[in-house]
């Protein structure tokens, strides 16, 4: 019986959606058959390093890796395990730093020809003397996902000199002109795309609190967009996905602005490598609606693992 490690907890500012993930996770690799030890990491990385590799002990043969954020899909965590030896799910270190990285992910995609929002990295100290562009604009921290950070700036909002004086996420941050429109995203296992899911937040915008909040968002699936552009939206999904070099499962983010009509601009925000498997997570979602249930799912990223050195 193939052996399983789980990480999940972490210590990034995602470390509750990462223990949610875990959970699901460790209840559907047991289902598809699979030993499963669960590991969840803290801030000692001797231990978490022990537990991989026990003196005496058997070693996983795989590591799931469930971790969200800094330290657990930047390539922290990858280089570790590329050490270890050990086999793990999800993108290795090169596609996991750069894709944490918004502005070297945006640079790789603009390179690569994908359509990206204008805008760029500034200094936290520029960001509070005026504005970086003209509003309005989205403010997000360089490394962080789940939108943690993340405010927009419309017309009128005196917010700017104090979200800058309250930064906590770095000397920098992406400024992004504000794409006016609807949130849609796309899943990718391997070299398939799964569907467009168009996410409509409760309130506000897709925060973190829409993300993983009971009723915080309502996902349709699939969106209801123009043909065409659910079938841009998939192979940018794709394309994005090999651009970074990424492995397993990813999910790319769209701002689609059909404020005009319909075909709109689709306009592609960023990669997630390590896409949340919560009860309310939107890979398994897609997942499910293409007839591949959370177990089945699990079992094919664990047959999908690999060390990336």
């Amino acid at each position: 019986m193939t052996r399983v490690a789980v990480l999940y907890g972490g210590i990034s500012a995602e470390r509750e959606v990462s223990l949610a993930s875990g959970v699901q996770v460790i209840a559907g690799l047991a289902e598809a058959g699979f030993e499963v030890v669960p590991i969840e990491v803290g801030r000692d990385l001797a231990a978490l390093i022990a537990a991989l590799d026990p003196p005496g002990g058997p070693r996983p043969d795989v590591v799931f890796n469930a971790l969200h954020g800094r330290f657990g899909e930047d390539g922290t965590i990858q280089g570790v395990l590329d050490w270890l030896g050990l086999p793990y799910t999800h993108s290795g270190l090169r596609a996991s730093a750069l894709a944490m990285d918004k502005g070297a992910a945006k640079s790789v995609f603009a390179a690569a020809g994908l359509p990206v929002a204008a805008g760029g990295i500034v200094s936290v100290a520029a960001l509070a003397e005026a504005d970086p562009m003209p509003r309005p604009f989205v403010i997000k921290p360089v490394n962080e996902g789940s939108s943690v950070g993340v405010a927009i700036l419309l017309p009128g909002d005196n917010r700017r000199a104090e979200i800058a004086r309250a930064w906590r996420f770095g000397e920098r941050a992406l400024v992004e002109e504000f794409i006016p429109g609807r949130e849609l995203t796309v899943g990718v296992l391997g070299d398939m795309p799964l569907t467009v899911t168009e996410i409509r937040p409760a309130a506000g915008f897709y925060d973190y609190q829409a993300k993983y909040a009971a009723g915080g968002s309502h996902h349709v699936l699939p969106a209801a967009v123009h043909p065409a552009v659910a079938e841009q939206a998939l192979a940018l999904a794709l394309a994005a996905h090999r651009a970074l070099g990424c492995a397993g499962a990813s999910r790319a983010d769209f701002r689609y602005d059909d404020t005009a009509g319909e075909p709109g601009r689709l306009v592609l925000l960023e990669v997630n490598t390590q896409p949340g498997l919560t009860v309310t997570s939107l890979l398994p979602e897609q997942a499910a609606h293409c007839g591949i249930g959370f177990p089945a799912l699990c079992a094919w990223m664990v047959e999908q693992a690999r060390c990336h050195a």
